[in-house]
């Protein structure tokens, strides 16, 4: 490393009446390279443009965290589900009221997360679709007593299927669920009232 003697005189309006005069001091070549990038007009240092990068690129990834963070998914508030509207059911026989059906309520839950919010589920009930639905809508079917295959999926999604057993009885629930998992994975489940 090559030495380099800098000489620098000192100002003669130093505070405190200090003494003027030649100082003579050994700095090498890095060094006052490195002092002199990192320091102001006034001899001061500051940060290196290196650092500053660094915090503000660690300041925008902390606010891109949170606002990821916000959108996660969780269920929304709770507010009455909306009936599909009649445009969309496709196959309207399994929609009407008869004697001897029983009603299967099949809901959409409704999500806060912007990736599968606005997503259709498409329903298909014993291997047909009839309808899709959006975020807190349902719809209900009326169906013989017995078991019946009810699935659902997305245009992402593979068919989820399953097997419903339709009952009369007062102590079963008739009402299907579906939901999206942390991974906007499609689901659905039996539920209780």
């Amino acid at each position: 490393m090559n030495k380099k003697w800098v000489t620098r005189k000192r100002v003669w309006s130093r505070p405190f009446g200090q003494a003027g005069g030649m100082a003579a001091r050994c700095y090498d070549e890095e060094t006052t390279a490195s002092i002199t990038r990192h320091s102001n007009k006034k001899g001061r240092r500051i940060m290196p443009k290196h650092l500053l990068v660094t915090w503000r690129t660690a300041g925008v990834a902390l606010m891109l965290v949170t606002l990821l963070t916000a959108c996660a998914s969780e269920p929304a508030e709770p507010v009455a589900f909306k009936p599909v509207p009649a445009s969309r059911i496709v196959k309207p026989g399994y929609t009407e009221a008869a004697q001897g059906l029983v009603a299967v309520d099949v809901r959409r839950e409704r999500s806060r997360d912007l990736v599968v919010r606005f997503r259709d589920a498409l329903v298909y009930m014993d291997g047909e679709q009839v309808t899709d639905l959006l975020n807190g809508e349902h719809v209900v079917f009326y169906l013989s007593p017995g078991v019946h295959k009810i699935a659902v999926s997305t245009q992402f999604d593979p068919i989820v299927e399953l097997r419903f057993i339709v009952t009369a009885d007062t102590r079963y629930t008739n009402r299907a669920s579906i939901t999206f998992d942390a991974d906007h994975r499609i689901g659905l489940r039996r539920v209780a009232q």
